[in-house]
């Protein structure tokens, strides 16, 4: 009788202790959530700053959660090429939530992020674009005030985004500054200051747009990275390619809507703060890769390339007023620190090895 009785009290605390593990099972599996996020862009995957987020944040994100352990995984829905929204409403696409994640374009938001826009009010000052993205991911953790750009439209910054330097594309020869005198030349945001002093007009537009503007007579040509311009084709519209290097720029960067981050796990926020220095080097990579085989394709199909005489370059530049520091002016009469950056910017460029032609911070 004994035996009997024991037999069933094992049998008994073996059922507990199965309902105990099955109930801890059962906790670990409600903790885990599978999280949907949205990553967006106005452009097409073709550009670096827009491929690299499919290529690398999207894929990685996951891979990293398992090896880490987490029970958290994300559900992507991927929206590229403009399916939810043009390249003038990016940053409006992730202050709202239209977006979860996405490339944000802050060299047309002048008004509300003029900050981020400092490397397009010191024109040829750096052509090294691997150096531009470090300094820039660099200032926004030593500078709040670049922080805060972001945080006042409901974002917070991930990563930046360069461009390879700019250069002139025409529909027709340019040899010297002379040679742009009453062109109208596509120069959007804040790239349009380049152009004073030359003579040429310039017009607003952005690479997806390029294209049918100097075909239709819009514009006779166009300032802009020889890396965007292949996927759209604009050397079948502006053959003549002009190597002026007007420099390296911070276009913007990948961000995520506030909201959205103050929700996310803390696993999750670990893997995409990671994953946004990482999306930097890797469309500074991308750009490396692309701006000789570009140059390249565009050569094959016709289009003629032509450096411009160092002399034009300094009548270009010397003909050009001080358009950081009238910019910096205008900026902090906002109660907007431009000249701080401006010279941290400078500085930080100039320890690294740049040399800018012009130090636009000291008054040249």
């Amino acid at each position: 009788m004994r035996h009997k009785k024991t037999r069933i009290v094992r049998r008994t605390g073996l059922r507990v202790l199965s309902l105990a593990l099955g109930a801890l099972t059962f906790g670990a599996a409600a903790q885990a959530e599978t999280i949907r996020l949205t990553v967006a862009a106005s452009h097409t995957t073709a550009l670096p700053w827009v491929g690299v987020m499919q290529s690398l944040v999207v894929p990685e994100s996951n891979r990293r959660l398992e090896a880490m352990g987490s029970p958290n995984r994300i559900r992507w829905t991927q929206a590229y090429g403009g399916s939810l929204y043009k390249y003038e409403n990016t940053l409006e696409a992730i202050e709202i939530g239209l977006t979860d994640i996405g490339w944000v374009g802050t060299l047309w938001e002048l008004s509300k992020m003029p900050l981020q826009n400092v490397t397009y009010y010191t024109p040829f000052s750096n052509d090294d674009y691997q150096m531009l993205f470090e300094v820039f991911n660099e200032l926004h953790e030593e500078l709040p005030s670049l922080r805060d750009a972001w945080a006042d439209h409901n974002a917070r910054f991930l990563g930046g985004s360069v461009l390879d330097t700019y250069h002139l594309m025409t529909n027709f020869p340019v040899d010297s500054v002379d040679d742009l005198n009453g062109r109208k030349i596509l120069a959007p945001g804040p790239s349009a200051a380049w152009l004073e002093g030359t003579g040429a007009v310039p017009v607003d537009g952005g690479l997806t747009t390029y294209y049918t503007q100097i075909q239709t007579g819009v514009a006779d040509g166009v300032l802009t990275i020889l890396t965007g311009a292949p996927p759209y084709r604009i050397h079948e519209v502006a053959p003549y390619i002009t190597l002026v290097g007007l420099g390296s720029m911070l276009t913007g960067g990948m961000a995520i809507n506030l909201d959205t981050w103050n929700g996310l796990p803390e696993d999750v926020k670990q893997v995409i703060e990671e994953l946004g220095a990482e999306y930097s080097k890797g469309v500074a990579d991308e750009i490396g890769v692309r701006y000789e085989r570009g140059l390249e394709s565009m050569q094959a199909d016709g289009a003629i390339v032509t450096p411009l005489p160092e002399a034009e370059k300094r009548r270009w530049l010397d003909g050009m007023p001080n358009i950081a520091a009238r910019w910096a002016e205008l900026t902090e009469a906002r109660g907007i620190p431009a000249r701080e950056v401006l010279e941290t910017y400078m500085d930080a460029i100039r320890e690294r090895g740049a040399a800018p032609l012009r130090d636009w911070d000291r008054g040249d």
